[in-house]
């Protein structure tokens, strides 16, 4: 998939690009709250995932107050809502209560590419703003493993991290000053998984990665690339980690976010 920016246009200011990891996406949620603290704008988002919907809470938040209503969108994702156990889906709900389709449309809110795959034939589908729905969002984060496929006009979509984790086309065919790239699933693990679960979890992983590292190959020279990576943070945690909503563990990721934004801020 290429998308060509418009004709002699382009934006010079910040590009953010979050991974989906289910519950890791705790993680990028204090990477997020951190930014916002001190001061940070965007000029487009492109999410998948927990990205995806952390992305939208943002966004609309944004458009209502600013860097603190992003902050305390973001937050509410991430409150007693979410911590709910695994059923039909549990993020219907919790979605149909916090969007706030209006708000992604204000011009105060940035750009939004969220992304879905296509079950029948592997190809990401970009959502923007006026498109989001609860369902777009329930598609970009379904994992085939725990939730049916989600149907959009007749097509069947599973997570949107199996076609780009998350898409960077878009972003960089607006050309970015800066590309800020909030990794919630592991690059990098020690040692060789033996046990099967955690040899499929590092295969997943594996996966999820190669669409991106493609496309930061083709970055231009002229767009500066920041990274916030949460290895760390999940070393040694078992797959079933991606679906802990337990408030401790969040908390514990939140924190590891907010870490990183000030270990790359000191750097």
């Amino acid at each position: 998939m290429v998308i060509m920016p418009a004709s002699g246009s382009r934006h010079d200011g910040t590009a953010l690009a979050l991974q989906g990891g289910g519950s890791h996406g705790a993680f990028t949620c204090g990477v997020l709250d951190a930014l916002f603290e001190s001061g940070f704008k965007r000029d487009a988002v492109s999410g998948v995932s927990s990205g995806a919907i952390l992305a939208v809470m943002a966004a609309q938040g944004f458009a209502r107050d600013g860097q603190d209503g992003a902050r305390s969108a973001m937050a509410s994702m991430f409150g007693p809502l979410s911590v709910n156990p695994l059923g039909q889906n549990p993020l219907r709900p919790i979605l149909a209560d916090l969007l706030e389709q209006p708000a992604l449309c204000d011009p105060a809110a940035p750009t939004l590419y969220i992304a879905a795959t296509a079950v029948e034939t592997g190809r990401p589908r970009i959502f923007s703003n006026a498109e989001i729905t609860i369902d777009t969002l329930l598609a970009s984060a379904c994992l085939p493993s725990v939730f049916p496929a989600v149907s959009i006009d007749g097509v069947a979509y599973w997570d949107g991290a199996y076609s780009g984790n998350p898409p960077l086309a878009p972003l960089i065919a607006r050309q970015p000053r800066r590309l800020i790239l909030v990794r919630a699933q592991s690059r990098q693990r020690d040692g060789v998984p033996e046990k099967p679960a955690e040899i499929l979890n590092r295969i997943q992983e594996l996966a999820f990665q190669t669409a991106v590292e493609a496309e930061l190959s083709m970055l231009p020279a002229q767009t500066r690339l920041i990274e916030y990576n949460a290895d760390a943070a999940l070393a040694g945690l078992p797959p079933a980690s991606r679906l802990n909503t337990e408030r401790a563990f969040l908390d514990r990721l939140l924190h590891a976010g907010r870490a990183a934004h000030r270990a790359t801020e000191a750097a």
